[in-house]
């Protein structure tokens, strides 16, 4: 027999809005100049992010409230969505800013399909195998979940955006990990990751995959070139030393770094209130990843297992790529900081999850029956 505990995760949801409100307060900050050049008013980027965390909260409550079994009706035209957008981005009707091909707009909204075909894939790939779980250890049933993630990553890779296409194979191979795939499966997709990585980065000698890794062993030897934006991050991360020079005071946002206020704001984060306000922030992303973890253990079936694990480590990895970027201890990419770098897309996406979070963990019992879960949509 099983019994329902708890009403509500507030941990969970404590961290994911102290998260969103630093967001918008270091958006504001690092995009001060950069709104100024593009738009006249150094409150532009902010005011988009102050909407687009209405909008990510809205959602947020939504999916707390709504049954997390909802979502794996919605799984296959969510993943079936995402491939006709990205499909209509190679197809050359996307919006093209600094060489990438990464955005569509319908009525009027810019949407990402990678970041859609993050979640679109933790949703598919919880629901396939939990139907059947036995099956992803076959190499029949572990095909349409290969065959998704590699078509995925291809149409990504062609934006050209190899550090999405990275983040996605990794999302996915945590879940079947979990999910007990076998140790003879997991060293193929791991060894076959790691060749396709190497042939994405050594085919492309010519393009900018090459030159950011070659760059990332040596970066001031190109400091004014493919390592700039590396270069004028650890500038600004050893200007701000412990404590920071003052929220709002950053040097390095005023035209030095590109963009700031996007990939590298843990950059300026970090300049203006220093290694101790950095801290916090890792402790936050701790915090809610213990949660994540939490949630998954006790989660009332293998599906909510495996959603929670999804969204986990698509938290975990993005937060481990931007920080390793902006300290130079990775080749830079161009991964968003959760729920703190600019964008609606990903920062919607990301109050999503937390809300389908926390509605596990509303549902979390204290004995578990892992069965399988007859899904026609699957059989």
């Amino acid at each position: 027999m099983t019994k329902k505990i708890g009403p509500m995760d507030f941990p969970l949801m404590i961290t994911t809005l102290l998260l969103v409100l630093i967001g918008i307060v270091a958006v504001f900050s690092a995009s001060f100049y950069s709104s100024i050049s593009e738009s006249g008013s150094p409150y532009g980027f902010a005011i988009k992010q102050v909407v687009f965390a209405v909008m990510g909260l809205f959602c947020l409550i939504l999916s707390t409230k709504m049954n997390y079994h909802v979502w794996r009706t919605f799984a296959i035209p969510i993943l079936g969505a995402s491939f006709f957008m990205l499909l209509i981005v190679i197809a050359g009707a996307g919006k093209t800013v600094k060489g990438a091909t990464r955005w569509i707009s319908i009525f009027g909204f810019t949407l990402m399909p990678g970041e859609i075909s993050k979640f679109s894939m933790i949703l598919a790939t919880a629901a396939y195998i939990s139907a059947n779980p036995n099956r992803i250890n076959t190499v029949k049933g572990l095909f349409p979940i290969i065959f998704c993630l590699g078509a995925a990553c291809l149409l990504i890779m062609k934006q050209p955006n190899l550090s999405v296409a990275a983040t996605l194979a990794v999302i996915v191979m945590c879940m079947l990990i979990i999910a007990g795939l076998k140790r003879i499966y997991l060293m193929g997709g791991g060894a076959l990751f790691v060749l396709a990585l190497i042939f994405a980065i050594i085919g492309d000698r010519d393009g900018y995959r090459f030159r950011r890794v070659t760059s990332f062993f040596h970066p001031f030897k190109d400091a004014s070139g493919d390592s700039f934006q590396v270069v004028q991050s650890l500038m600004a991360l050893g200007s701000g030393g412990i404590f920071g020079v003052g929220i709002g005071k950053s040097i390095q946002k005023t035209m030095y770094l590109p963009e700031p206020h996007n990939d590298f704001i843990m950059a300026i984060i970090g300049e203006e209130v220093g290694f101790v306000g950095i801290f916090i922030i890792m402790i936050l992303y701790v915090l809610f990843i213990w949660r994540g973890v939490i949630i998954a253990i006790n989660a009332p079936d293998l599906f909510g297992t495996l959603l929670a694990t999804g969204i986990v480590s698509m938290v975990a990895a993005q937060v481990i790529f931007n920080i390793g970027v902006v300290t130079s201890s990775l080749p830079a990419t161009g991964v968003a900081l959760p729920f703190i770098s600019y964008g609606g897309n990903a920062l919607i996406i990301f109050m999503t999850c937390s809300g389908i979070l926390m509605n596990i963990s509303k549902k979390r019992t204290i004995q578990r029956n892992y069965t399988v879960e007859k899904y026609a949509m699957y059989q």
